[in-house]
């Protein structure tokens, strides 16, 4: 599958071919435009426009103006003995870049935008190929195969597309953007080792450049040089791209690294400090360069390095040793007795109970259960998967990275997801990542045409910074796009956005942005703890290379915005590479799944401060001497410092011992990940970094040994320091009292408050992201007959057999800490138990959370709001008896905009999370049970009704004066385990917590999700009709049936809870409010549901093809429940077959960047195989043959990360490897053997020509690749994920027997699933021998291509293609990750299933196992 950057999307500002444009701000003329910043060539010459062939020089100069390509690309000669000289760069072209309606609507915004005077655009991309020795003729074959669209090899060329038009006289401007040199890119990694991977071990490098060729009208002046800035702005990232003003020639850097130098303090003492500090963007305070000074000057006695100093300054940021909340405190002149570190701390020290981990390591950790896990007989080698029992505890860690996201994004919110995902699994000796969380906070998004009369337009927003619009969309693609690729589902999150002045005249805005990143993982019980470093032991790196990436970004991070250099906070921008990391991963899993025979003594993830902070991490307190030069480097121009200090990500140090060297170095050699070992523990208590390569150039000069780069004893920096203390007054808290015009109608309040962000739906998030990858997902965003993304909790199950698991849901109200920080506090706590008590859990005693921190914590007042908001979250946990394990902070949440410093909304994030005793005792907020359901309401609140802080009051841009509160705690705590006693019961049909909205949305909200009405009856108890229908105060609004009201009640009211009817479900879709016996409302439900949509759908405009986003908006209109029914009924898998000593095997295959393995063997697994985890890396080198096998699996993913077309690398590395290519025919050729290849392996299957088969044309047969049916991006340009419905018609597919007229829903989650048929004649052979067996349907069960009942686009629906004799099936859909019940998000009430048992789709595996015998 493809993820959505690298799909070619049908929005232009979707097409950033290099996964790193600015989306949509730039469609709006009120938001800034970027200059671009100077390209990695340096030039500084005249650049030449290209006006119908003639050069007209212009003073473009590339700082702080675009420049424009200068000239033509010299055609490249076809003859390979012509076609470049060793170590140059060769080329070659793509056309089109984008697809035609992209390129309309790119047009038509440069028109709109720019200059009416472009009339016509053309686009190419050319691939720039750094190869060490001239190609052969069959390589250059090879290459062009790799490069070019199977079905279109006409339209790849070594010469240029568009400079050919600009010699025919067009008068046009060519422009033409690219990666910055300064490091290699992801995509260029990636597309190297699918070189390596296919004998191309030539290509040394590629990176691909994209081509704008801009006609003018004819007889019009050449373009302005501002309207060719304004395009290059529009068309590239000035952080990580930039112009190419020239032909590439060459990958060499002219870069020389810089020497380590010292810093004279002996000489100059503080001031010498205070200098570098400014320098390198240090962050040290004034305590610090005090502390340092008189270290070095007083205690140590010499002169820092450069590097010592960037390291201590990235070990020591506030980013990393949390200082403010260790620090002393004192408010309004008085000292506090505890620090904020303790306050929070307190709360586990008063409840630790099941707590096996907390706030000790990368993670927390609480007691789970014994399970039986699926995992491989000899993990990290060819093996067959077995069920291993063991007891596997729930983890969860949480964390943001909201600086780099401020200023790049997209690449900001890759290295937090990725970050979290290495504190995940680098916890305790290594663990299991399983699911994901997100959050994003903005400021006001300002979106062209939009209703959204809250926002100011006049605000100013800082140059340096991205807008928050570009935030929230290229934010969530990076964070959204690295899990997909990973292959982490992301299963809950919360967006909010704001921007005000307040009632003092202050600003209030996230400038500076909140992207929040959570993970809900597993850990065995035996490697909760790590290992303490010995002497002998080694200090082992593994994971990617090292690259000048991410320099001093845990110092940037610990400043207010703009405090830095511009280029400083350039520098501290990552690079994420989702594929690397999954290969780590792998790494560590495999080590982790051995048990008590794990190689890993220790592990840490390498974050924030590089090897600065992770290699001392890892050897202290014995210390060790490290070698700089052992460690991997991908830029050989790269400093000591660089290599030191670099925050590259994708990389975990590791202590083991030299006799487990060698497994580790297997399991590393076989997921094809770099290590090296750097050092060695020992016992000297001092970090000693020396350089090898400095040493060996003494010895041969015959000059005496170079001083060690850094020496340091460890306590220095790692021990006890000194305390910091911190004074702070309070402000006086805002009050604004209630301001809406009298005439207000309800309905104007409701289309405010359902287009608020954190009120709206969030589609725009939930359809982008994987939401179902690994198969151990029981609930996720997504509820009822239509899939709404509504979920209050999220749940994840231990493993494939077993029905314990966890669940996590969060809580904050950062608006309502504008008014009280205590109540927002109270209010976080208890939004997120009223979110979790949907799922079944173990106990309330047994909930955890991670508490994390978003302040400016050191500018006026917020400090001492964060202290007070501390104590009462202590203070209420304590009470509820749960705890506090672990979090983190972020105390530079403020930016300088317009002469001020505006401060962001202090936000306190509660993650809860706590173990499941059944996942299927889980309930969702949407309505079930038509007209024989009515509605109960908790109040938490007890009749107070407070409007503060309320999503209402934003939406008319105020915040009011009284806050909603958390009065009675024990209540709450009552309520909740009454709650869960009723889900025990399964008394309760459907739940929904009141929260942003208040209680009408809350029940609207449930009304939409069920799509059905509501008859609501509501008491004012004298509060006005806004207090009552839109205050925030905390409650339960549940579904029971009408014969069980009066049993549930009296339930309730022994459990010292009152529980009010207040209203009734209706099958007819009106909502009908009434109160004190007046009505107030009636309005039919989709109406309100499309205001509450409208946001959702104009954000997904600016993300996917408009067509698709209006038929999905109009078409919500008219859904119904899907009509899915089956032919038969699930069974267990006959215990025959689970029970047979041989069972046949199945070679469950993946390649670099599949992630769908396990999911698929867990469903051989249930179906009676023997699954295989194989490798490509085991078939390449010769360690297995498929003739052993009876099937085999072409797992989903996303192999090489799709950086050549989906699936493209994969099939290349078979197609070019004669021997395997051989092999694989054999097995395909053989009778006895049959093929499943699901998603990126459906695609694979295509390409192979497996599928429909010679006899029926394509690859393998007389037309070849150009008649090959293929599978190519959606239609809507993007990722798409859903849970959709099919229909399965009849096929020779005998994995399908027995299932025909059957529909029912499946998991889709890819970026190219449609069905292309390049040659007429195959697709009238595939449809007239029924080998398109399974179809896209709608609500009706009706084939279709009606997005997005077709989420791609395929022809007739076509999900599948089956060979004539059955025996090979490739569907893009996921059966694996919904073979049981409890993995499917919805199905009819009147399906006769267990849903702790098989689903319909296990019978899929089952036909083959009984096919086998």
């Amino acid at each position: 599958m493809s993820t959505l950057r690298e799909a070619p999307v049908t929005e232009f500002l979707q097409l950033k071919g290099l996964d790193r444009w600015s989306n949509v701000l730039h469609r709006f003329s009120h938001l800034r435009r970027c200059n671009v910043r100077q390209n990695s060539f340096g030039c500084r010459s005249p650049i030449s426009l290209y006006y119908g062939g003639t050069a007209r020089k212009a003073s473009l100069f590339l700082k702080p103006r675009a420049a424009v390509s200068s000239g033509l690309h010299s055609s490249v000669s076809e003859r390979p003995d012509e076609l470049k000289q060793p170590d140059e760069i060769i080329h070659f072209y793509r056309c089109p870049m984008i697809q035609e309606s992209a390129a309309a609507e790119l047009l038509r915004q440069i028109q709109l935008k720019i200059s009416c005077q472009i009339i016509d655009i053309k686009t190419e991309q050319c691939f720039n190929i750094g190869v060490n020795v001239v190609l052969s003729s069959e390589k250059l074959r090879i290459l062009k195969w790799i490069l070019q669209e199977t079905y279109e090899p006409e339209n790849l060329n070594a010469h240029s597309f568009l400079d050919k038009e600009i010699l025919q006289g067009a008068s046009a401007v060519l422009v033409e953007v690219g990666p910055r040199l300064s490091f290699t890119t992801a995509w260029s990694a990636n597309v190297v080792s699918i070189c390596q991977a296919c004998t191309l071990t030539e290509v040394t490098r590629m990176e691909r450049s994209r081509r704008y060729l801009l006609y003018l009208k004819p007889g019009t002046k050449p373009l302005e040089e501002s309207h060719i800035n304004e395009f290059a702005s529009m068309v590239h990232d000035r952080m990580t791209e930039c112009i190419y003003p020239r032909k590439l020639t060459s990958f060499q850097s002219t870069v020389v690294p810089e020497a380590v130098s010292s810093v004279p303090v002996i000489e100059r003492g503080r001031e010498a400090l205070e200098e570098i500090n400014v320098k390198m963007g240090l962050a040290f305070d004034d305590h610090d360069i005090q502390y340092y000074t008189s270290l070095f000057g007083d205690d140590i006695k010499r002169n820092p390095t450069t590097v010592e100093l960037f390291d201590i300054a990235q070990s020591n940021s506030e980013h990393s040793r949390h200082w403010f909340f260790n620090g002393k405190l004192v408010i309004d002149g008085q000292p506090m007795s505890r620090t904020l570190m303790q306050i929070v701390k307190s709360t586990l020290k008063a409840n630790p109970n099941n707590s096996v981990i907390g706030f000790k390591d990368n993670s927390s950790a609480i007691k789970g259960f014994a399970v039986n896990l699926l995992r491989p007989l000899s993990p990290g080698s060819m093996s067959p998967l077995c069920r291993f029992n063991c007891d596997l505890d729930i983890l969860f860690t949480a964390e943001t990275h909201n600086f780099p996201c401020a200023v790049a994004p997209y690449p900001g919110a890759e290295t937090g997801a990725g970050g979290r995902i290495r504190d995940t699994h680098a916890t305790g000796k290594g663990s299991f990542v399983v699911a994901s969380t997100a959050g994003y906070c903005v400021g006001n998004l300002l979106m062209e045409g939009s209703y959204a009369p809250w926002e100011d337009l006049s605000y100013v927003y800082p140059s340096n910074l991205s807008p928050p619009l570009q935030i929230l969309i290229d934010a969530s693609d990076g964070a959204s796009d690295y899990g997909n690729k990973f292959g982490e589902p992301m299963i809950q999150g919360f967006t909010r956005t704001f921007g005000m002045r307040l009632s003092n005249g202050e600003r209030r805005e996230w400038l500076k942005p909140i992207m929040f990143s959570g993970g809900i993982g597993q850990i065995d019980h035996v490697h909760i703890a790590k290992g303490e470093p010995e002497v002998g032991m080694l200090v082992v790196k593994i994971g990617g290379p090292a690259y000048r990436i991410g320099m001093g970004g845990g110092a940037a991070s610990s400043m207010v915005s703009g405090q830095n250099d511009a280029d400083l906070d350039f520098n501290a921008v990552q690079r994420g590479d989702a594929e690397m990391a999954q290969k780590l991963y792998r790494v560590v899993r495999a080590c982790a799944e051995m048990g008590e025979n794990n190689p890993i003594i220790s592990i840490h993830d390498q974050g924030a401060g590089g090897n600065c902070n992770v290699v001392k991490e890892i050897i202290y307190p014995q210390g060790a001497e490290i070698d700089i030069r052992a460690i991997v480097v991908g830029d050989h121009t790269m400093s000591v410092l660089e290599i030191w200090g670099a925050e590259y990500q994708e990389q975990d140090a590791l202590l083991v011992r030299p006799e487990s060297l060698s497994l580790l170095q297997s399991i590393c050699n076989r997921e094809r990940v770099s290590m090296a070992v750097i050092g060695t523990i020992n016992g000297k208590g001092r970090i000693i970094l020396k350089d090898s390569l400095a040493i060996e150039h003494c010895q041969s000069s015959g000059l005496p040994h170079p001083p060690p780069i850094v020496d340091l004893e460890l306590e220095k920096l790692l021990g006890d320091m000194p305390q910091k203390c911190f004074e702070f007054k309070r402000m006086p808290q805002m009050n604004e009292p209630l301001d809406i015009a009298p005439g207000t109608t309800l309905m104007e309040c409701l289309k405010r408050v359902l287009r608020l962000p954190s009120v709206c739906s969030k589609r725009f998030l939930t359809t982008k992201v994987d939401r179902c990858v690994t198969g151990l997902v029981s609930q996720q965003q997504t509820v009822g007959p239509l899939q709404l993304p509504l979920s209050d909790v999220a749940v994840i199950a231990q493993s494939y057999a077993d029905l314990t698991g966890g669940a996590c849901a969060i809580g904050e109200q950062p608006v309502k800490g504008l008014l009280n920080p205590k109540s927002m506090a109270r209010l976080a706590v208890g939004e997120a138990l009223t979110n979790l008590v949907w799922a079944k859990v173990t106990s309330l005693s047994d909930v955890k959370a991670s508490g994390n921190w978003m302040y400016a914590a050191k500018l006026d007042g917020e400090g001492a709001a964060m202290y007070d908001a501390a104590i009462a979250l202590s203070e209420s946990m304590i009470e509820l008896g749960i705890a506090i394990d672990g979090g983190k902070d972020s105390l530079s949440m403020a930016a300088h905009a317009g002469g001020e410093v505006v401060k962001a909304p202090g936000n306190l994030v509660i993650s809860a999370y706590v173990t499941c005793p059944d996942i299927t005792l889980t309930v969702t907020p949407d309505l079930k049970l038509g007209d024989n359901g009515v509605l109960l309401h908790i109040d938490l609140a007890k009749g107070k009704r407070r409007l503060g802080g309320s999503a209402l009051l934003q939406a008319f841009d105020q915040i009011g004066d009284e806050c909603p509160d958390v009065d009675d705690v024990p209540y709450l705590k009552k309520a909740f385990e009454a709650v869960q006693e009723l889900l025990g019961r399964r008394l309760i049909s459907a739940g929904h917590d009141i929260s942003d909205g208040g209680i009408l949305v809350c029940i609207l909200e449930m009304a939409f999700a069920g799509n059905c009405g509501v008859q609501l009856n509501l008491t004012s108890r004298g509060e006005s009709l806004l207090h009552l229908l839109f205050a925030e105060e905390l409650g339960f609004i549940f579904e029971v049936s009408m014969q069980n009201v009066d049993l549930i009640r009296q339930n309730l009211e022994a459990a010292g809870v009152f529980a009010e009817l207040v209203g009734k479900v209706t099958t007819t879709p009106m909502i009908e409010l009434s109160v004190d016996g007046t009505s107030q409302l009636m309005e039919e439900m989709p109406y309100l549901r499309d205001l509450w949509e409208d946001t959702s759908f104009q954000l997904e405009g600016l993300q996917r093809l408009a067509s698709c986003v209006k038929l999905e908006k109009e078409g919500l209109k008219h859904r119904q429940k899907p009509s899915w029914a089956l032919s038969f009924t699930p069974k267990i898998t006959n215990e025959e077959f689970m029970n047979a000593k041989l069972k046949p095997k199945v070679a469950i295959i993946r390649e670099e960047g599949s992630n769908g393995d396990r999911e698929m063997s867990a469903a051989f697994y249930a179906a009676g195989f023997e699954p295989w985890d194989i490798t490509m890396s085991d078939l390449l080198n010769g360690l297995v043959s498929l003739d052993e096998f009876r099937g085999i699996a072409f797992v989903g993913g996303f192999s090489y990360a799709d950086v050549l077309d989906s699936a493209k690398g994969w099939s290349a590395s078979i197609r070019f490897n004669h021997p395997l290519l051989q092999q694989f025919q054999a097995f395909y050729n053989r009778k006895d053997t049959f093929s499943l290849g699901v998603c990126n392996g459906c695609q694979l299957m295509a390409l192979l020509g497996w599928v429909p088969g010679a006899d029926v044309g394509g690859a393998l047969g007389a037309g070849g690749d150009i008649s090959q049916p293929r599978f190519i991006h959606n239609e809507s340009g993007r990722f798409e994920c859903r849970f959709t419905g099919v229909t399965i018609g009849n096929s020779p597919a005998i994995m399908f027997k027995g299932m025909e007229g059957s529909t029912l829903g499946v998991w889709v989650a890819h970026g190219e699933g449609r069905a292309y048929f390049p040659d007429d004649d195959v697709y009238d052979r595939v449809l007239k021998s029924s080998l398109a067996p399974l179809r896209y349907c709608d609500d009706a069960g009706m084939e279709t291509e009606v997005y997005p009942f077709n989420p791609n686009g395929s022809p007739l629906g076509i999900a599948a293609l089956c060979s004539p004799d059955g025996r090979h099936l490739a569907m893009m859909p996921h059966p694996e990750r919904c073979f049981m019940m409890w993995q499917f998000p919805w199905y009819p009430m009147e399906w006769e299933v267990d849903k702790k048992g098989p689903s319909p789709w296990l019978k899929m595996f089952q036909n083959a196992r009984e096919w086998c015998d």
